[in-house]
Parts: C-alpha cells; sequence; structure tokens
C-alpha cells in the first residue's frame, strides 16, 4: 500500500492543505479549479497554449503545447541542442567561438534555464554566471549609474578570446566585492530586522576593473562597471504575443496615475510613445507572420527595453554576441575596432600567426600582412568577409537558426502550485492590498500573435500563442528603485514573476534582481524599500511592518505562480 501511493505523492504539491502534511491527490484534485480568490486559469500562467503540467526539476526545459499542435518538436528538440552545446572553433554545427567570445555556451548563463546564480568572482567558463558586464563612462563621478557605454570593448564585453589573441578584457584583473547594508537604509527603515525582530540582511556588489585590464588601443580612459544578471527565459515566446495597442494602453494608465515613466519610452506631453520607444526594424528587415510589412515594434525585452522581438532580440542577439556565432543575416564578428587595432599591433599575435601558415590571418606571411590581415578581419568597421581573404561561410545555417528560434519561442511556463492553500491565497490577497500589482500586473491577453519574423527565416512557422490569457506579473514597463549601485541607467523593465516560484529546483539557486543581490523573494522586497524615491517604496514599507506569518505568505504566494 505504502508503495502504491508513491505515485501519486510525487504528482503533489508540497503542504497541500497548509498544515504541514502532503496529502496525496489533494493537488490534482484543485488543478483547473477556481479555489478561493483564485480563478481556475490563474493554474495555467501561460494559457493552454503556454503551460506545462510539470512542476518538477528540469519543468524549465519543457515544450509548450503549441509546439506539439503545430508538428514542431523536431526543431525544438534541434534548437535545445544548439542552447545546451558547447560553441566549438571548428565542430559543425556547433562552430563559431571567436575569436573573441562572452562564453562558449548559453546554458551557462542561464543554469537550468533560469536566472543566473551570485557570483563572488567574474570567470566566464563558471556554470551559473549569467553576469554581463556594463562597462560605461560615468556621467558625473565615479559612482553614477548613467553614462555612455565605453566604446573600447563590445556592449557585452568578452573576456575570452582564442588563441593566439588576447581578450578585450583580462577576466583576473575583474574585482567583485560583496558589502552589506548596516543599520538604517537612507529610507528609515532597518536594514538588518522587521519590528518584529526577525533578521534578514541585504548585500550589494561593488565591481572595478583596472585601465590595465584592457587588451585594446586606445584604452578606455574613465569608467564605471555594473553588473546585469541574465533572467530567465521560460515563456518568452508568450510575452512576444502581447500587443503593442496593449502596452500602450498599460503605459497610458500608468501616466494618468501620475506614475514617473521613463522618457526615452513615454511621452508625457504627447500622452503617447517617444519615438525611441520604437525598435526599427530596418535594422533586420523583415515581416509579421502574414507577410504584412511593418516599421517599428514597441520593445518589451531586456532590463533597459532594447529589443522589440524575440526573433531580433534576447536569444536570438546572443546566439550572434555571445559565443560570436555568424549567421547570413548576422554577417560580421562582434568586436570593436580597438580591439582589432591592439591585436595588430602585438608582436606575439604576428609571431603565432607567422608560424601557422595555415591560419587565416596568414596573408603574405610578413608582419605587414599579417598585422593588414588582422586589422582587416577583426575589425567590425571594415568588410570582415570581403573575398580579398577568404570565402566567408556563416557558423549557423539558416536552417539552424530557424530552429532555434522554435525552440526559444516553445518554452513553457510551468503551471501554478498550491493555489488551494489558505497561506497562499492569504498572500495573493496582501499582494495586492500592497499595491505590488501596479507593477507587477497579475494577467494580459495575447492578441492574434501575428509575431515578426526576420527575412532569413520568413514564412517559416513559430510556436504561436493567440488569444490566450496569461499571467506573468509584470507590467513590461521600467521603473526605479534608487538602490544603492543601481543597475546602469537606473531604469530597469519589471521582471516577471511567473515560474520563479520553481527556480531552485532548476537552477540550484533562487538569486534575484538584476545583479542577483537579493539571494531570496524577502530580500528582493526589501530593497524596494531602500530609498524613499523608490517607486515601490510604500508597497515593500507595507510589507516591512507585516505581522510574520503574512510575510510569509506573501513569499508562499511569489513560490507558488
Amino acid at each position: 500500500m505504502a508503495c502504491a501511493g508513491l505515485p501519486f505523492a510525487a504528482c503533489t504539491d508540497d503542504d497541500n492543505n497548509g498544515d504541514g502534511n502532503i496529502t496525496p491527490g489533494d493537488d490534482y484534485t484543485f488543478v483547473g479549479k477556481a479555489v478561493g480568490n483564485f480563478s481556475a486559469d490563474e493554474w495555467y500562467p501561460g494559457g493552454e497554449l503556454g503551460t506545462t503540467d510539470n512542476i518538477t526539476s528540469g519543468c524549465y526545459e519543457d515544450e509548450t503545447p503549441a509546439v506539439n499542435n503545430q508538428g514542431l518538436m523536431d526543431e525544438f528538440n534541434l534548437g535545445e541542442m544548439f542552447f545546451e552545446r558547447n560553441v566549438t572553433l571548428d565542430t559543425p554545427p556547433f562552430n563559431g567561438l571567436g575569436p573573441a567570445s562572452v562564453r562558449t555556451s548559453c546554458i551557462d548563463c542561464h543554469p537550468g534555464y533560469g536566472h543566473g546564480k551570485r557570483q563572488e568572482q567574474y570567470r566566464a567558463s563558471t556554470y551559473g554566471n549569467g553576469y554581463l558586464l556594463v562597462i560605461y563612462t560615468p556621467d558625473d563621478g565615479a559612482n553614477s549609474n548613467d553614462g555612455p557605454y565605453i566604446s573600447e570593448v563590445t556592449g557585452m564585453p568578452q573576456t575570452q578570446a582564442v588563441s593566439p589573441f588576447l581578450p578585450p578584457v583580462d577576466e583576473e584583473q575583474i574585482n567583485i566585492t560583496w558589502h552589506t547594508v548596516q543599520g538604517t537604509m537612507p529610507s528609515g527603515l532597518s536594514a538588518t530586522q522587521f519590528p518584529d525582530g526577525e533578521k534578514y540582511n541585504l548585500i550589494y556588489p561593488e565591481v572595478t576593473i583596472p585601465l590595465t585590464a584592457f587588451n585594446t588601443n586606445p584604452r578606455p580612459t574613465n569608467i564605471a562597471v555594473r553588473l546585469e544578471s541574465t533572467i530567465g527565459i521560460i515563456g518568452t515566446g508568450l510575452i512576444d504575443a502581447i500587443p503593442d495597442d496593449s502596452l500602450k494602453a498599460q503605459y497610458a494608465r500608468e501616466a494618468a496615475a501620475g506614475a514617473d515613466l521613463n522618457p526615452a519610452m513615454w511621452d508625457k506631453g504627447a500622452n503617447d510613445w517617444a519615438a525611441s520607444a520604437y525598435y526599427t526594424t530596418w535594422t533586420a528587415p523583415g515581416a509579421l507572420a502574414d507577410g504584412t510589412p511593418v516599421d517599428g515594434m514597441i520593445k518589451r525585452y531586456t532590463y533597459a527595453l532594447t529589443r522589440a522581438s524575440l526573433q531580433d532580440g534576447a536569444g536570438a542577439n546572443a546566439m550572434w554576441n555571445i559565443p560570436n556565432v555568424s549567421r547570413p543575416d548576422r554577417p560580421k564578428l562582434y568586436t570593436t575596432t580597438a580591439w582589432a587595432t591592439a591585436m595588430s599591433e602585438n608582436q606575439d599575435v604576428i609571431n603565432a600567426i607567422k608560424a601557422d601558415p595555415t591560419s587565416p590571418y596568414y596573408a603574405d606571411g610578413t608582419d605587414e600582412g599579417i598585422a593588414d590581415a588582422v586589422r582587416n578581419l577583426l575589425d567590425p568597421g571594415t568588410n570582415q568577409f570581403d573575398n580579398q581573404w577568404h570565402n566567408f561561410t556563416p557558423d549557423m545555417s539558416t536552417e539552424n537558426f530557424y530552429a532555434f528560434m522554435v525552440w526559444h519561442r516553445g518554452l513553457a511556463i510551468p503551471r501554478a502550485r498550491n493555489l488551494q492553500d489558505p497561506d497562499v491565497q492569504r498572500g495573493k490577497e496582501l499582494f495586492m492590498q500592497m499595491g505590488c500589482a501596479s507593477c507587477h500586473r497579475p494577467s494580459w491577453t495575447t492578441g492574434d500573435d501575428n509575431y515578426w519574423t526576420p527575412d532569413v527565416i520568413k514564412g517559416r512557422a513559430l510556436p504561436k500563442y493567440p488569444r490566450q490569457k496569461i499571467y506573468p506579473y509584470s507590467d513590461f514597463v521600467q521603473h526605479r528603485l534608487h538602490m544603492i549601485n543601481d543597475i546602469h541607467n537606473s531604469w530597469c523593465r519589471t521582471t516577471p514573476l511567473w515560474g520563479r516560484g520553481l527556480s531552485l529546483i532548476n537552477t540550484g539557486a533562487q538569486d534575484r534582481l538584476h545583479d542577483c543581490r537579493a539571494r531570496n523573494e524577502v530580500e528582493a522586497i526589501m530593497w524596494h524599500a531602500y530609498s524613499k524615491e523608490s517607486d515601490a517604496y510604500e508597497s515593500a514599507e507595507q510589507f516591512y511592518n507585516l505581522p510574520k506569518e503574512d510575510r510569509d505568505a506573501v513569499v508562499k504566494f511569489l513560490q507558488s505562480i
């Protein structure tokens, strides 16, 4: 009898009745039904077409029902291989990697398909290091969060290079120091304990890179550094299916309510999009799935809201500039003139190439010829793949890139858990009462999902999510929390909360916020209260003053959705 009960127990959620006991079968008694203050469809955050019923370790890897419905499983599985495999120099179809790169595989940055893990030191080869270095020239003082990216290295700075080249940034010289906030926060709230005495603490990173770490010519002269970690990639195709008009209505509502919105996205005077809110598709020619031409789309991806479509952003972009894998629509390397110049002037590099006549940089074998070849092949300002040097064959074929996009757009959201638990229901009630939902908007409804696609895969079917009610818990608008050593430019898109409660069993960690400074939900919430200028201060202050059982209920709710 004990053995007979095991299959049922394996399918249930922890503490189904909220009394510390697990009752086999209770979870599936409630799944798909309205319970307390949850509607029946809230069990399926990705809607019918975007949710996996799997809630065990590995569920972040699941395909959506749409992938199966559209007969795209073969492409999904092939695309998954490109995410998980290490990119090599010359082993097709997993070739690329160079001459400089940020990582050797996608999954290194997205452990278990989730959020990156907090790091004590910056090493590109460390599994789970989802950090990207944001290196910029501070506008006013070394501690400024604002300022333009430096031009000497790429926007996603590279710390790896293939022989005989040196990495643009020597990661051995990158220093990450973690500091603890002591005493009282600038807001006046305690940084170490709640009013009832329960302890917590807040930590934040300081990153320094000496100018000697840059293998570029010229080297930068005035820099500041911030960290930005990768976020989970589950459900990103569903975000793509939210109509631009719905996003516009959200901005208009928040503007009418007096919210401080990024002027780069919303023109308050015109009560309309700012010109820079549009991602201009002339930078990546393409059209909607039905063939309709489109000039621009509203940005919705990345912390800084730099990308508008999954098909030309997030992973599609990263597959090119993280391992430096070229493809037909991205025929140039992700490098800089300053690095190409430095490598063409480095005598050790020239000598190593001179000793290898098979090198594509060998040219006529003279120092001058090799230096000229290195400069021209590495410099993005030149025609890198001019036949003067060699016949260019893209690292990634169109077929493989298409499979990669089927996989990326086809990742499911795991279903919600424990919604029948009175504590979870109480947590949702408090979440709404405190005003958290004003930024972490619970639900959206997708449109026809007439998705944009680049010309390189024009006319090929991708997983589609029309008319789904989804629960990402984000308004997809940028806000400011005014934290110490804050995110670059201060504005940060509200991160979706769906599925994050399963981070620990999928990735081995549950770090949160843009630089993984929050090690759990409580720390993440309390960082929202660091300053009274924070857009979420009032909500976080209410959480701070809740009794412990209510704080625990809020956390349990966040872990359930």
